[in-house]
């Protein structure tokens, strides 16, 4: 993630920001940048610049091909992992099926949040002694803060028998980290974002130059989904009300629900009235296969992963100009059931076996292809760059991590799916699509979120945390007891006191 003013010069200081994982890789590097560490943080500038560093690991979410989007959404009912065939990203193949195991899983799930918090854990201890206006210092402090938080929910809400790491630790003492327990972690994300929040700005003040860091809202926002992932639904319902505002209307922190649907998925339409907490992406960073996935790449790289392989249409053809890509996450005839006379459906799912049917495209269909594709992530021809790099590396759509409608779903959820604001927050959601209201309930929301949201990432999490899960998964091979998390990757395992997850 890019905050919009940086310059691109974080790179200079890569020898700062060594990966904190447990691998072997870690441990057996010498870490050279020691002597410029203690050296760094001389003023504000040098601070600015490993805050970017600790946000720059939000691009997790959609960069890279192991990315967030992109793997949850091949663990759900909703998609299939896809792509080339059955080797074809072999750990986003394995959730999909089930087969996943210490081996399949991809190390940098881990990692790169880990690097994140090690980030984190550094910034924290330079910026006391930084010379900088105090105001200044406390933003930073809770920005960083609650990146840390975000990065320990999402390794914790994966794996969730982690370690806690809030401070860095000496490279000797790497191996003999153990795990927490759960409610452990989940206290200090609590801990971290609670005390973020009174030093965050309520909006964006100069949205030219800071568009996606943190607000009070977001991290309020983002408190409230921590609280409901552990069952705390009225800490939940009474955060996510203060982000919510009136249903429909704009809350106090800014928010409102865009009038129209489609509207999110325009490139061009970034840090829009709906977004919450935004994932920047840029077509100018000259990525080329060399950055890509090493944390230096700064596109999207579910664009070119979604789009149909070998996708043209013949001269005069009505059918959109889209970019072709890789086949990834093909949506199942399940979802495209359930969102087919949604209106929402033209602005999520690309119907390509109807438009083959017709004569209006032409692809070649890949691993587990049911003719449908992700229309929310689909790139046409005018949205390729014609900058440096490697065009399919460089897409600048950005991704929301959380928006409002997932907000107002979350609150209803947190108020037991039942009572007057329930319904108006579940209407709200339904008015925006021209939808008449159903009468709310848990069910009622649960569905909601599922088409509202499809295609976002959302969905696995949903069923494993509201235990449906085994049910809804079982076909495709989905172990009760097991697969609600991850294995942890075998290389952290080995000559650590790390324990592997049950059943793995």
């Amino acid at each position: 993630m890019k905050l919009r003013n940086l310059k691109y010069t974080i790179h200079a200081f890569a020898l700062l920001f060594v990966a904190a994982s447990c691998s072997d890789e870690f441990l057996e590097v010498e870490p050279k940048g020691t002597a410029l560490e203690e050296n760094y943080y001389v003023n504000e500038a040098e601070a600015y610049s490993g805050l970017v560093a600790v946000y720059d690991v939000l691009g997790k979410q959609s960069g890279g091909f192991e990315n967030m989007v992109c793997m949850m959404n091949a663990g759900s009912d909703d998609h299939y992992a896809g792509g080339g065939g059955a080797t074809d990203g072999n750990g986003m193949q394995s959730f999909s099926d089930y087969s996943i195991s210490q081996v399949t899983i991809p190390g940098s799930f881990w990692n790169n949040f880990y690097q994140g918090i090690f980030r984190a854990n550094t910034l924290l201890i330079k910026l006391p002694n930084v010379p900088m206006p105090d105001a200044q210092k406390a933003r930073f402090t809770a920005e960083t803060k609650a990146l840390r938080a975000y990065y320990y929910f999402e390794l914790v809400r994966l794996f969730k028998n982690i370690p806690l790491i809030t401070a860095p630790i000496p490279t000797s003492e790497v191996y003999n980290v153990v795990q927490a327990k759960p409610e452990d972690v989940y206290a200090q994300i609590e801990k971290d974002l609670k005390e973020a929040i009174p030093n965050l700005p309520n909006t964006i003040i100069n949205p030219t130059t800071e568009s996606g860091r943190f607000t009070k809202g977001a991290i309020k926002a983002l408190l409230g989904k921590v609280y409901l992932y552990q069952g705390k639904n009225a800490l939940a319902a009474a955060e996510l009300a203060e982000v919510n505002g009136t249903p429909g209307g704009t809350s106090p922190f800014g928010y409102k629900l865009l009038t129209k649907y489609s509207d999110l998925w325009v490139i061009s339409n970034k840090f829009n009235s709906e977004a919450i907490i935004e994932v920047s992406h840029t077509n100018k960073s000259n990525s080329g296969w060399g950055n890509w996935g090493s944390g230096s790449d700064e596109g999207n790289s579910i664009n070119v992963m979604v789009g149909p392989r070998g996708y043209s249409r013949p001269a005069n053809s009505t059918a959109p100009d889209y970019a072709a890509g890789w086949s990834f996450n093909p949506i199942t005839v399940d979802l495209y059931n359930a969102l087919k006379n949604d209106p929402r459906f033209s602005a999520t799912i690309v119907d390509m076996k109807d438009l083959k049917a017709q004569g209006l495209a032409d692809y070649s269909p890949g691993y587990k292809d049911t003719g449908y594709f992700i229309k929310k992530f689909m790139p046409t021809t005018a949205d390729v760059t014609t900058g440096g790099g490697d065009a399919v590396l460089n897409y600048k759509q950005n991704v929301y991590v959380m928006r409002l409608a997932d907000t107002y779903l979350m609150e209803a959820e947190a108020l037991g799916g039942t009572g007057t604001r329930a319904q108006a927050l579940l209407d709200a959601v339904r008015a925006r699509v021209g939808l008449q209201s159903v009468p709310v309930s848990i069910n009622a929301i649960m569905a909601e979120r599922r088409l509202e949201l499809a295609c976002e990432g959302h969905r696995w999490f949903d069923l494993v945390r509201t235990g449906r899960a085994a049910a809804v998964l079982a076909s495709r091979g989905f172990v009760a007891g097991k697969n609600e998390i991850w294995p942890i990757p075998l290389k952290e395992l080995e000559n650590t006191k790390l324990v592997q997850n049950p059943n793995y």
